[in-house]
């Protein structure tokens, strides 16, 4: 598809030349045509163009796309019901049931729109869209080729928007945006999707549209530069590892515009510190070879491994089916995709490639999940709240109590808007009203919330959180603040630990260290080895300097391990055993220290509040850490039977398999006889296979995946 030829085109002749060069002529075909021209044939477009154009461009654009002639037909058509005098029965008696079906579809579509469709001066704006998104899926279920044929209309809209007032082209672009771009990316077609956000976003955004063309164009050199020589890197690669170069096609692109734009809403962050902007792309023959490319790439260049998704062995549900990676090369990071040539097509067209390769890509398609993009709730605030979260599946928009709107990823809580909104409010946040209810800074937020922060005088840290945010802003300065405040106290540990074991005053340890300079202070207590130089230096400076020649024995001052369990303490007096104080009882891995009694350890969270009150009294310590054991972390979804003690029986048969539970959800997807519980856990078992044979001697287990593991 030639979309700067698409704009060019002005007439009948033309639109009618590029039609037939997309979809191979029948006297079907031109049947719809000449039917077509007839009955706009006295209606024209703002732009002062015959109207008939665009119903033409409409089939061009789906024939491009589906290879289907009963679509472009219907593309051809889409218009005549509403606009003129025939009605759909006359379409059935001419082009047939089938023709007339979409017709009748795409017709209602449009119909209801215009009913339904609230001004976008109005408040109200995203919801009345939601209305006429409810409705036109419900017209369209039946027949998903509507939806392909009606995106198309919307695209052809898009292409010649320029002819409208400036009302009018934010109403549509909007429109656009919101309702049609998130059932593009529902339907798989990513190019018809980025095309529509892209579009969208020029109307918009218009300045920050203008920011990022200006730094595309400013640095179009470099940028072309560094994917050319990352691309003649891989080639390298791959042809030294066995590969010919008929093998595999290597593709470059910068990501495109909207994109970027939420990527940079997203992370808080400017053009030049969006991670992905750069990406390629290596399409081969077959889904082996993608693995074994993977392979060398990851061997070669440093790859980043939070970034990591494999789409080849977990599709998703549209049937999209790549290797996402991202890697370091040369100071740039750049996004990588496998896929195979068949993967290519579909994950470019989607559910059209169903109909553009029926001999092909066809079987790798799975439609069953178009079911359920069916809503039959009657409210329209039902309705929406069903759709918001099914189809925005990567972003939501939130808003401030002055109606400024923030993007936030998917599954974001009230505290990554806190940050969203300034640094400064994200550190003092004390609390938060979403629609006017008072509700926890980590409750999860939803497309179109209203939230308001309550800042506090003073910063406050919560280290806790960090997991519960999905912002990078958000966690980047927790975890500064939380980093600077475990340094702290780490080094106000260090000093308690070192007084313990030589069985000092805690000033005169103090005072030593200010004396001596030690550097890394904060380390004793946290590096057993740093711990141990510090003791030998105390008692040699101790033995240098000392007038009255009373050396101090370092066998007196030894340092010996004791284990407790997943536990190590080291002091160079005896213990008899190590217990968890009731005020915090952290977890396996959690930052602890330990406070000495009657030769006991007393384990605290760092972060505990009555820990801190016995740092501040420089009560005795020793140095605690945990054992470097084996776990592993799981992922398990269950289905248990509905009844009283189900659960709690079930728990106790995880704690006799030694399975440490860090987390559970329970009550999704309920039904009466059933309910599914999500845990998370840690076990010492490695083999996935064997932990879930023994699960299952107790209960059925729906999923379980490692989550430690790359390519989960």
């Amino acid at each position: 598809m030639d979309i700067e030829k698409i704009k060019q085109i002005d007439n009948v002749d033309s639109a009618t030349e590029y039609l037939f060069e997309q979809m191979p002529h029948s006297d079907a075909l031109q049947k719809a045509l000449e039917y077509s021209k007839s009955a706009h044939v006295e209606q024209f477009r703002k732009s002062g163009q015959p109207y008939v154009v665009h119903p033409i461009l409409v089939a061009a654009i789906v024939s491009s796309i589906t290879n289907d002639e009963a679509m472009a037909i219907a593309a051809l058509l889409h218009d005549i019901v509403e606009d003129t005098h025939v009605n759909i029965d006359e379409i059935k008696d001419l082009f047939g049931d089938d023709v007339a079906h979409l017709v009748e579809g795409l017709t209602k579509i449009d119909s209801i729109r215009d009913a339904e469709l609230i001004p976008s001066n109005s408040n109200e704006k995203l919801v009345a869209s939601a209305l006429s998104f409810r409705k036109m899926l419900l017209a369209s279920i039946k027949d998903v080729r509507v939806l392909v044929v009606k995106l198309c209309d919307r695209f052809h809209n898009m292409l010649t928007l320029d002819a409208l007032p400036a009302q009018k082209q934010n109403r549509i672009a909007e429109e656009t945006l919101v309702v049609y771009s998130p059932i593009a990316h529902r339907l798989g077609i990513s190019f018809l999707k980025n095309l529509l956000e892209d579009l969208s976003f020029s109307y918009l955004f218009k300045e920050e549209k203008r920011h990022i063309d200006s730094y595309l164009e400013m640095n179009y050199h470099a940028i072309e530069m560094k994917l050319d020589e990352f691309k003649q890197s891989i080639n390298k690669v791959l042809v030294q590892n066995g590969f010919c170069e008929d093998d595999f096609e290597i593709l470059s692109r910068v990501k495109h515009k909207y994109s970027i734009y939420l990527k940079m809403q997203r992370k808080g962050v400017g053009i030049d510190e969006v991670l992905d902007l750069l990406a390629v792309r290596i399409l081969t023959d077959d889904a082996v070879n993608c693995y074994k490319i993977l392979g060398l790439i990851h061997l070669h260049f440093q790859p980043l491994s939070s970034r990591f998704k494999d789409y080849i062995a977990v599709p998703k549900d549209n049937g999209y089916r790549t290797i996402h990676t991202t890697v370091f090369y040369n100071t740039a990071i750049f996004e990588v995709q496998i896929r195979t040539y068949d993967m290519h097509k579909t994950a470019e067209l989607g559910v059209a490639a169903h109909w553009k390769y029926k001999s092909g890509a066809n079987d790798s398609i799975k439609l069953d999940w178009l079911n359920n993009l069916g809503y039959q709730n009657e409210s329209v605030e039902e309705f929406y709240d069903l759709i918001k979260n099914d189809l925005y599946s990567e972003d939501i928009s939130v808003f401030s109590p002055t109606g400024e709107a923030f993007t936030l990823p998917r599954g974001a809580v009230v505290l990554d808007f806190a940050y969203a909104v300034h640094t400064h409010v994200g550190n003092h946040a004390k609390s938060a009203l979403v629609n006017k209810t008072k509700t926890s800074l980590i409750n999860e937020l939803h497309n179109g919330d209203i939230v308001k922060i309550e800042v506090a005088e003073s910063s406050i840290t919560r280290c806790s959180w960090i997991d519960a945010v999905k912002t990078s802003k958000a966690k980047t300065n927790m975890k500064y603040k939380c980093n600077a405040r475990i340094r702290d106290i780490n080094s106000r540990s260090s000093v308690s630990i070192v007084a313990t074991a030589m069985n000092l005053n805690h000033s005169r340890v103090e005072e030593w260290f200010e004396k001596n300079g030690c550097e890394k202070v904060a380390t004793i207590a946290t590096d057993i080895e740093h711990f141990r130089e510090v003791i030998h230096k105390y008692i040699t400076d101790i033995n240098q300097n000392n007038r009255f020649k009373r050396f101090l024995s370092r066998h007196r001052f030894k340092i010996k391990r004791y284990p407790f369990g997943d536990l190590e303490v080291y002091n160079t007096s005896s213990l008899s055993d190590v217990v968890f104080d009731y005020c915090c009882h952290p977890k396996n891995g959690d930052e602890i220290m330990a406070f000495l009694e009657k030769g006991k350890a007393h384990v605290h969270h760092k972060m505990c509040s009555s820990a801190s009150k016995k740092l501040e009294n420089h009560e005795p310590m020793v140095f605690i850490r945990w054992q470097k054991l084996n776990t592993f972390n799981y992922n398990m979804i269950v289905s248990l039977h509905s009844g009283v003690g189900t659960l709690a029986e079930f728990l106790n048969y995880l704690a006799k398999l030694k399975i440490d539970i860090t987390q559970i959800e329970l009550g999704k997807n309920r039904s009466e006889t059933t309910k599914y519980c999500e845990i998370g856990f840690e076990s010492k078992e490695a083999d996935i296979n064997l932990l879930r044979g023994k699960i299952e001697q107790k209960i059925k287990v729906i999923h379980l995946i490692r989550t430690d593991d790359a390519y989960k």
